[in-house]
């Protein structure tokens, strides 16, 4: 079975002609039982006329009224006979049953789930879906409940989310500039990636519901208490290592252009010696991390 319409006819009409039936056949009903009992053949009359009432009277049960942004599922004893997501005041089968379902755009955050990323390091992470529903007969039948079915696939995919990826991509130790670079790696903190790939396979697994995801992003991303320490240690020494590096490559540069150009315009001649310790003295200038006290030297080159 799959989604289709129900019958419907307007519930403003309908409810006019039940109501002056009904009326009708009460006052068809207690005249022919008056004229019954004075002794006249009024009987059929009031059978008619109280027949014409119940009949109103069940009639009426098919009235229902439609919300903006719902449906409302229709079943005759027991069978689906169509669902109605057009808002205003109907008129529909008499005597069923009819289950309201929201259309409406909802969002719920799971809760802050603790798992091990794919490097094995313990992380809390927990994220917001927006959904809707878009197939009534499926979010009424295929599942129990599809609020509850949402959210357990929910944290299902952020916990599978959390075990195939890092929590960062970098590698453990920074290396300098040149150095062979770690794999390239999606961490959980690329936040567009990341929210792409969870809203694809939510979409997979909600499908058979009838929910539509129209968005899941990442909440909360943080290490578990009992190593966030540690990884903000190896955080800051990573931090440290790499800025070091960049000034090392900066300083390589500098100290080849100064030695290059006085090459160039013939300053200064020095021997393999001399440049070694003018490459020595550039590179404690550049890549100290305290201001260099000078050495003026007033005697020659070499002494």
């Amino acid at each position: 079975m799959e989604l289709r319409r129900a019958f419907r006819a307007n519930g403003f009409l309908l409810l006019i002609v039940l109501l002056a039936l009904a009326v009708i056949g009460a006052v068809v009903g207690v005249n022919g039982a008056s004229s019954s009992r004075s002794g006249g053949g009024g009987a059929a009359q009031a059978v008619v006329g109280y027949v014409v009432l119940v009949v109103s009277v069940l009639l009426l049960t098919g009235l229902t009224t439609v919300g903006p942004n719902e449906a409302k599922v229709v079943q005759f004893f027991g069978r689906y006979i169509g669902s109605v997501s057009e808002a205003g005041f109907h008129w529909l089968v008499p005597l069923s049953g009819k289950r309201r379902i929201s259309l409406r755009v909802r969002n719920f955050e799971t809760q802050k789930l603790k798992v091990n990323d794919s490097d094995g390091n313990p992380v809390e992470i927990a994220a917001v879906v927006v959904y809707r529903v878009v197939d009534s007969f499926k979010a009424a039948f295929a599942v129990d409940d599809y609020e509850e079915y949402v959210r357990t696939q929910s944290e299902t995919a952020v916990r599978h989310l959390a075990t195939t990826h890092p929590y960062d991509a970098a590698p453990d130790a920074a290396v300098g500039a040149g150095a062979p670079v770690a794999e390239n790696r999606t961490s959980l903190r690329n936040g567009t990636e990341v929210a792409e790939e969870m809203t694809a396979e939510l979409r997979e697994r909600t499908g058979l519901a009838g929910i539509e995801i129209l968005e899941a992003r990442i909440t909360h991303l943080a290490y578990a208490p009992e190593i966030a320490q540690a990884m903000l240690v190896r955080q800051q020494a990573s931090q440290v290592v790499a800025a070091r590096s960049r000034i090392v490559e900066g300083a390589v540069g500098m100290v080849g252009m100064a030695l290059q150009r006085l090459a160039e315009e013939g300053m200064v001649e020095l021997d393999e010696e001399r440049k070694a310790s003018m490459v020595s003295n550039l590179l404690v200038v550049l890549c100290g991390d305290r201001a260099a006290q000078p050495v003026v030297n007033t005697g020659t080159l070499y002494s």
